[in-house]
């Protein structure tokens, strides 16, 4: 057997293992920390401390009793785990004991009762007699056994105090430790760090203090150019950020005044132009600046003008025919007045820009076929310009929102069938508003205002079968604005207006007298609506206006017999009414006028295909079921109207059966105890007729006889 083949002596490995320990470097440690694991805190503390020191430059390579001082002090061994519950310290601790050129004692009570800290401190004097010990008083008592009833605050271990010989072996005598005392009020944690440094070191404490506090004031005076430097650089940023700070105020301030000329001044210059595509420019270049601010930050000035923005992009899709979208915006916009009202419930600015919202919001509804919600936004837009009315009385501007609101009571009266109340109010609401006119007759708004009142008061006539006064009212609106545009007034509202209003007028003057007597004004209300449409294409509302124009013109030029005309009237007012949206989020009577075109078609196609005619009635029977209009009566009235037509188809056909049978749904359509209009009560009247119930018609033939009612369905 030779020595590559020969088994593994563990005697052998163990002598090797102990020849290398011997033959390792003298010192491989500068420290090594000796506590009770009670006192872990304290040492974590001092063991960083210890290797994030920096030895004076001045002292360090310098030869002294425990060696060459280092640059730094690392590493310093400690044991970061208990000790296992054997009576021998392990051979990692006396291997690091060993190579270890200090031993660092935290004192302490617990210390004092620790074996395991008592075992290494014999260990360090058996393996170095002459080693330098540092106890480093934590907490405690030194020698406190020696003073009588203080035994137990004992902070040295007893190994501590115990002289070794050269030999490693205690001699019995009593050993004076070098102490440094890190408790409060004994010198403090830095002089007592100090000290244990000295004593690692080998150097006078005086000596360290000296370049440790020389060496803090090259530090402090660093510090304090730092600081001077980081202070002027501080200053040159405060002056910058001041700087930009003012200048971005006064680009806001720029670009508020802007967004105020904006949705103010050049808002009431571009809207009599009607030029939507301008208006929804100038909404949505605001809207996009208020977009990258913060709302919740925005000043009472910029919450307000986000507002006015907001109402400002309503007007467009309201005048677009985009309903939803429009009672969106002016939603939003009101809850921005409404917080700004809160912060300043007496400004009556904006009390009135709140108002506005609120008006619109109601208005909105009504368009949409929801009066209950027009007349709910109606009355708090009244309540509101009270309000306003009483902080400043001698306002004009506020007291006519008071009027626009009693005007808002009389249309809620209106959409009730409540003729007479409706027509009584508009006529209390005319008489100031004429004065406030005529105090400020340069004020278009307060002139559109009479003709809208006037407007509002002849329908209410009308409804009521007064159309000698209808007609004279609308004679009169008529005057008054044909009279400003023709003095020079650019504003296309009255145009609008004049459309409107010749409109109804050939329709009063066509039941009152017959359909010849209106075709004058319907043709002109359908030029003027033309040519507004033109004007701005995505107005929905004068599109309307004018489909409806076309299609009452073509119905007077078929009962005047004149079916070529009235079929060139009936394609034109359905192109433009094809256009128009129909749904929820739509204008209402944009599904009435699509109504009105089936109904003609029906009409028109009667005498070369009957069974042509029965589908298309069919269809504008299924149209009229799904109107919305202001007033859920009307809705009524319409699909009964609906079903006399088709009725008349049928029995025209030669079904008899199935005319009476739509003539009898018609009749189940029609309300009990309803004020009925001229018109409505035109379509009851027929549909007893074409029943034979002759007797049941008659009271109310003599009243549409007595009122002048002569149109013919």
């Amino acid at each position: 057997m030779n020595k590559w083949t020969r088994p593994y002596d563990r005697s052998l490995a163990s002598a090797a293992s102990a020849r290398r320990r011997r033959d390792a470097p003298k010192h491989h440690y500068f420290a090594f920390l000796s506590y009770s694991h009670s006192d872990s805190a304290d040492a974590d503390w001092l063991h960083d401390e210890l290797e994030a020191f920096r030895v004076p430059s001045s002292l360090a390579g310098r030869l002294t009793a425990n060696g060459v001082i280092p640059k730094r002090l690392t590493p310093i061994f400690r044991d970061e785990h208990e000790l296992a519950a054997a009576n021998d310290l392990g051979e990692e601790i006396r291997d690091a004991l060993e190579a270890s050129r200090c031993l660092i004692v935290l004192c302490s009570p617990a210390a004092a009762k620790s074996k395991w800290t008592n075992a290494e401190i014999e260990s360090f004097k058996r393996l170095h007699p002459d080693g330098c010990i540092i106890a480093a008083v934590i907490a405690g008592e030194p020698l406190a056994t020696d003073i009588p009833g203080r035994e137990s605050e004992e902070c040295f271990p007893p190994a501590l105090l115990a002289k070794y010989d050269r030999r490693g072996k205690p001699t019995g005598r009593k050993a004076e430790p070098l102490a440094a005392d890190l408790r409060e009020g004994k010198g403090g944690r830095r002089v007592g760090f100090l000290k244990i440094v000295a004593g690692i070191l080998g150097v006078g404490l005086d000596d360290l203090v000296q370049r440790e506090q020389l060496r803090r004031q090259r530090r402090l005076a660093l510090i304090a150019a730092g600081s001077l430097l980081g202070m002027l650089i501080a200053i040159a940023l405060a002056v910058t950020a001041i700087r930009a700070r003012d200048a971005a105020r006064d680009q806001r301030r720029q670009a508020e005044t802007l967004i105020e000329f904006m949705v103010g001044d050049l808002r009431d210059r571009l809207e009599p132009l009607g030029q939507l595509a301008a208006l929804d420019g100038v909404g949505s270049r605001v809207l996009d600046y208020y977009s990258k601010q913060d709302t919740s930050q925005l000043s009472d000035a910029g919450l307000l003008q986000r507002s006015r923005a907001l109402g400002l992009m309503g007007d467009v899709a309201y005048q677009s025919g985009k309903l939803g979208e429009a009672e969106s915006l002016y939603r939003q916009a009101m809850a921005g007045t409404a917080e700004a009202v809160s912060r300043s419930p007496g400004d009556p600015q904006r009390l009135y820009d709140h108002a506005q919202n609120v008006f619109w919001v109601g208005e909105v509804a009504r368009w949409r076929g929801d009066p209950d919600t027009a007349s709910a936004g109606y009355r708090e837009y009244r309540s509101l310009a009270y309000r306003l009315s009483a902080l400043d009385p001698d306002n004009l501007k506020y007291r006519m929102e008071v009027y626009y609101g009693e005007e808002d009571v009389g249309i809620s009266l209106l959409n009730k069938r409540r003729y007479a109340e409706a027509s009584r109010q508009f006529q209390t609401s005319l008489g100031p508003i004429e004065k406030l006119a005529s105090l400020d007759p340069s004020n278009l708004a307060y002139q559109r205002e009479v003709g809208t009142i006037l407007s509002w008061l002849a329908e209410a006539e009308r409804a009521r079968g007064n159309y000698d006064s209808a007609i004279a009212t609308r004679d009169r609106q008529l005057s008054l604005v044909e009279g400003l545009i023709s003095g020079g007034a650019i504003d296309v509202q009255l145009r609008y207006q004049a459309a409107v209003a010749h409109m109804a007028r050939g329709l009063m003057v066509s039941e009152r007298t017959g359909p010849a007597a209106g075709a004058r004004d319907l043709q002109t209300a359908a030029l003027d609506a033309d040519e507004l449409s033109a004007l701005e294409p995505r107005n929905a509302v004068w599109k309307l206006t004018a489909a409806m124009a076309h299609l009452n013109l073509a119905r007077v030029l078929l009962n005047m017999g004149n079916p070529s005309e009235a079929r060139s009237q009936w394609a034109g007012g359905c192109r433009l009414a094809a256009g128009l949206k129909v749904s929820g989020s739509g204008i209402s009577q944009a599904r009435s006028v699509q109504t009105d075109c089936l109904t003609l078609q029906s009409r028109l196609v009667l005498a070369s295909d009957t069974s042509g005619a029965i589908a298309v009635a069919e269809r504008a029977l299924a149209s009229a079921r799904l109107e919305r209009n202001q007033d859920p009566i009307t809705d009524r009235y319409r699909v009964a109207a609906a079903y006399l037509l088709l009725g008349d188809i049928r029995r025209r056909s030669g079904d008899s059966d199935g005319g009476k049978a739509a003539w009898n749904a018609g009749l189940a359509q029609l309300p009990q105890g309803i004020a009925e209009r001229p018109q409505d009560m035109n379509t009851h009247v027929e549909l007893l007729r074409r029943l034979g119930r002759d007797a049941e018609a008659r009271p109310l033939t003599a009243r549409l006889t007595a009122i002048g009612y002569r149109n013919a369905i």
